[in-house]
């Protein structure tokens, strides 16, 4: 019994000794790594997607595009029921027109009336002269003095129907311009290249002036990596980072530290925190870190929202 107990006693002893030394060697490891490498599981792939909201209202009539799809910059998406916005703009165009062709006869008569204003102040001058030294009568010069007041009358008249044309016309013009745009906001193309995605427009829907109907999400995308303040230290601009993506298991991608967001999450939200309260509890920060890829992604389906654990080399 007492050779059995022994026996497993000194088992117990070469295990430990053999695994102390491997222990060791672990948690060696571990503690070079962490100075030498800083990691996070809080990071995920982020790219530019731009969401297309219509600018008119109105039925889809024409739909070219479909899920997830590939487009280039200036292709026909979709058309609206352009109809309403072309009669609208050819009774502008139509409105402009007449007040155009008003204002010429307004001006015409603002001619018309200085050509008989210039007479009557001559004819009035005339009579006043002669009134003046006896020798025309007073009817006649209070006859030319009222020709003289209503011709003056008649000639402010007609120029302010010239200047409320003008005005007019202005108006009229931008309007003319306004129904122009909202034409051709009818019709809407592709802001960037890439790829449709959570698209909810079919065709011979009524869409609201900005309802999101789908998004272009660009093919280039990069890593944004929450790394604790504790962490950051020693990163920089450059620096080559090891990226794991989840969807792809053991695949290991290389990139490199584009730049670090100078705020940290919660202070670049919007209800950043307020540390002057008595409850304050010392929380250790995220600061978002910018990575690219440094290798070719394109035949990898790798795209924003994915998760991803990125491994950067500081020192």
């Amino acid at each position: 019994m007492k050779d059995t107990r022994h026996f497993y006693q000194k088992k117990r002893v070469i295990t430990l000794m053999i695994l102390l030394p491997i222990i060791i060697l672990l948690g060696a490891y571990v503690s070079i790594r962490s100075i030498f490498y800083k990691t996070t599981d809080d990071a995920y792939v982020e790219g530019h997607i731009v969401t297309i909201a219509p600018r008119v209202s109105g039925p889809v009539i024409k739909l070219f595009i479909d899920d997830n799809v590939k487009v280039k910059k200036g292709d026909l998406l979709l058309e609206i029921d352009p109809n309403d916005y072309a009669a609208k703009l050819r009774q502008s165009e139509a409105n402009l027109e007449e007040a155009r062709a008003q204002l010429v006869n307004a001006q015409n008569q603002v001619k018309k009336t200085y050509s008989e204003l210039d007479f009557a102040k001559d004819d009035y001058n005339r009579y006043s002269q002669s009134y003046q030294k006896g020798i025309s009568s007073t009817q006649d010069y209070d006859s030319a003095k009222t020709k003289l007041t209503t011709t003056d009358s008649e000639n402010k008249s007609a120029k302010a129907k010239s200047d409320e044309l003008k005005a007019t016309i202005k108006r009229l013009e931008a309007e003319v311009e306004e129904n122009k745009l909202n034409l051709s906001y009818t019709r809407i193309y592709a802001p960037q290249d890439g790829k449709i995605t959570n698209r909810t427009v079919e065709l011979g829907n009524y869409v609201q002036v900005a309802q999101p109907l789908f998004s272009i999400a660009k093919d280039n995308v990069w890593v944004v990596a929450n790394y604790k303040e504790t962490q950051v230290a020693n990163m920089k601009k450059g620096q080559k980072v090891k990226i794991k993506v989840d969807a792809y298991g053991r695949k290991v991608f290389n990139g490199k530290i584009d730049s670090i967001q100078m705020a940290s999450g919660a202070k670049a939200s919007l209800f950043p925190p307020e540390n002057a309260v008595g409850s304050y509890v010392k929380i250790v920060q995220r600061i978002p870190v910018k990575i690219l890829f440094t290798d070719d992604i394109s035949k990898y389906n790798i795209v924003p929202g994915m998760s991803v654990v990125p491994t950067v080399k500081v020192k």
